[in-house]
């Protein structure tokens, strides 16, 4: 098994998220926020996992407060935002770091020293692209929208 599908997450309504489950899978892995100007993005982000999701495709959005506190509520307000604004119905991970000296483990996998596409995280809704195999294949800026024509092209490559 990859690592990538090694990493123990915690989901958004408690209990761990196994990333082991989505091995097979390939995956748009967010950073997230509710309180932001990109969180509109929600939207894009869930017609993508209903538009993909029966070729071996979701979206993991990982919640994080880092940037200007613009996710500070518990998991169960993440969590009833994202169902009635967006009907969000794909895997979120419990809040979690996405730079710094407390960086989760997926995230150090992701950006960290000696990673495919190293580097801080600039700010929510940063996304990287992750292989069936857990190899992260794309990283995407925040401003890049989810039905940006390279981002689907991305998606579709990886799934054929």
């Amino acid at each position: 098994m990859s690592a990538f599908h090694q990493v123990k997450v915690q989901a958004l309504t408690g209990g761990e998220l196994p990333l082991a489950a989505l091995k097979g899978h390939v995956l748009l892995v967010v950073n997230v926020a509710s309180k932001c100007g990109l969180t509109p993005q929600y939207a894009a982000l869930q017609a993508l996992h209903e538009r993909y999701q029966a070729q071996g495709f979701s979206v993991l959005g990982l919640p994080c407060n880092q940037f200007a506190a613009q996710e500070p509520d518990s998991e169960q307000a993440i969590e009833a935002f994202c169902t009635r604004e967006y009907a969000v119905s794909f895997p979120m991970s419990a809040k979690l770091e996405v730079n710094g000296a407390q960086r989760h483990a997926l995230y150090r996998l992701l950006a960290g020293e000696g990673a495919e596409f190293p580097g801080d995280i600039s700010w929510n809704f940063e996304k990287f692209l992750v292989g069936r195999d857990g190899r992260v294949l794309g990283r995407f800026a925040p401003r890049t929208a989810p039905d940006d024509a390279a981002l689907i092209q991305a998606i579709e490559k990886a799934l054929a």
